[in-house]
């Protein structure tokens, strides 16, 4: 995955590599874990499984000179694991909330998390909301304009999204890579910030390529 200035054919010893944890949050079966799959494997199961607790997976960005690594953590939906999403949560400096177009009752859910999120979450966590299956536009029930507006008021980005075709998959996470701040995320005092990655242990850091893979 590439933005900006794409893939280089040489060596690249200016390159930074900055490091966040990302987090998805949303009702049941909006498609969060087939967005999360979607970005990191290029794949799409119609039958995707339903996430227990939470699930970890890790893709990288590139955008310059600056890679940016996700530490995604794929929340479960259902309310009995509610109670867990701070433990996920708590140091992230980025969300994802996702509702289902097709269902205006998660659109008032994610309403909800992005109200805990604005309230618990890191003060300057980056929140983008994602309005999935746009592939089922004529099952329409959450109208664009709606979500963008209410996206504009509370300091969003926003962009429908289809784990299904891919649509605007890559460009959520691509908007949000270049939301986050790429100037301190190495130095010791920030890691001390955000306990969440521990950017000085050579072992947490992603082996996938930068822009190679899916």
């Amino acid at each position: 995955l590439s933005g900006g200035g794409g893939r280089s054919n040489g060596t690249l010893p200016q390159t930074k590599i900055c490091q966040f944890k990302l987090v998805l949050l949303g009702d049941m079966a909006v498609g969060k874990s087939s967005l999360v799959l979607r970005f990191v494997k290029g794949q799409f199961d119609e039958f995707q499984e339903t996430t227990i607790g939470a699930a970890f997976l890790a893709q990288s960005v590139c955008l310059d000179d600056t890679t940016v690594k996700f530490e995604i953590w794929d929340t479960a939906g259902q309310e009995r694991y509610h109670s867990l999403a701070p433990m996920y949560y708590r140091g992230a400096q980025a969300a994802i909330v996702v509702f289902d177009i097709t269902k205006p009752e998660t659109f008032e859910r994610a309403k909800a998390w992005v109200k805990e999120l604005q309230r618990q979450a890191s003060p300057n966590i980056v929140i983008a909301l994602a309005g999935n299956k746009a592939d089922l536009a004529e099952k329409r029930l959450v109208e664009y304009e709606e979500a963008q507006t209410y996206a504009e008021d509370t300091g969003l980005l926003f962009m429908e999204t289809s784990a299904k075709t891919a649509m605007n998959v890559n460009e959520l996470f691509l908007a949000i890579a270049k939301k986050m701040p790429k100037t301190d995320t190495q130095n010791p005092t920030h890691a001390a910030r955000h306990r969440g990655v521990n950017l000085q242990d050579p072992d947490a850091h992603s082996t996938r390529a930068c822009c190679g893979g899916n």
